[in-house]
């Protein structure tokens, strides 16, 4: 078994969480620099895209390569990004949230449909499950991606544009925490005891 390189999980939080906190304080003070109040989202989607990009080049400096959940994610962030940018348009990054995380879903459903639970290979090897466990990981990961799809939805739809701002840096981060956390358990009754080596 090789040696896999793995960022500092400082770092890792810093360049997985730094360009939606760019974000938030982009669209929160982009008035301060000259931006129309209808201008703000703009000005903060540009620095998102280009947060998003310096965060995965530096990741792929450090590791040679791009894990796959935020590789997906940033390319979504460009394209959409770029399109609300393009088009001046928010609904476009509007929308990512939830083509990421219905993608997300998807996969992983379509991966428990064939017999393989992808979330081991996403995961790359945090953990060691049985074969039954990380169908039911797999399985309640797919689920909870749908579901911050939906709401998602619901809150761009329903609320104003700085609200959704907020959400997506205050809600979908603690909310996903909390499910991680909360598939403790599991992970627990499913986890592969080694044997030590004599």
């Amino acid at each position: 078994m090789t040696d896999q390189k793995r960022l500092p999980p400082l770092l890792k939080l810093a360049l997985e969480l730094g360009p939606l906190a760019l974000f938030f304080v982009a669209n929160a003070y982009a008035d301060r620099f000259g931006f129309a109040e209808g201008q703000r989202i703009f000005a903060a989607t540009a620095l998102f895209i280009g947060a998003t990009v310096l965060a995965l080049t530096v990741s792929y400096g450090l590791l040679r390569k791009l894990p796959i959940m935020p590789m997906v994610s940033g390319v979504v962030v460009v394209v959409f990004g770029g399109l609300t940018l393009f088009l001046q348009d928010e609904t476009f990054i509007k929308l990512k949230p939830t083509i990421v995380n219905t993608m997300f879903g998807a996969i992983l459903l379509g991966g428990l449909y064939f017999r393989k639970p992808l979330l081991e290979i996403v995961l790359d090897s945090v953990f060691e499950l049985t074969e039954e466990g990380w169908r039911k990981l797999t399985l309640r990961w797919a689920l909870f991606f749908f579901a911050l799809a939906a709401l998602n939805e619901i809150v761009w739809r329903t609320q104003t544009t700085d609200f959704w701002v907020s959400f997506k840096v205050f809600g979908i981060m603690p909310l996903t925490i909390a499910f991680a956390l909360a598939q403790t358990p599991l992970l627990l009754r499913h986890e592969v005891k080694k044997t030590e080596e004599v």
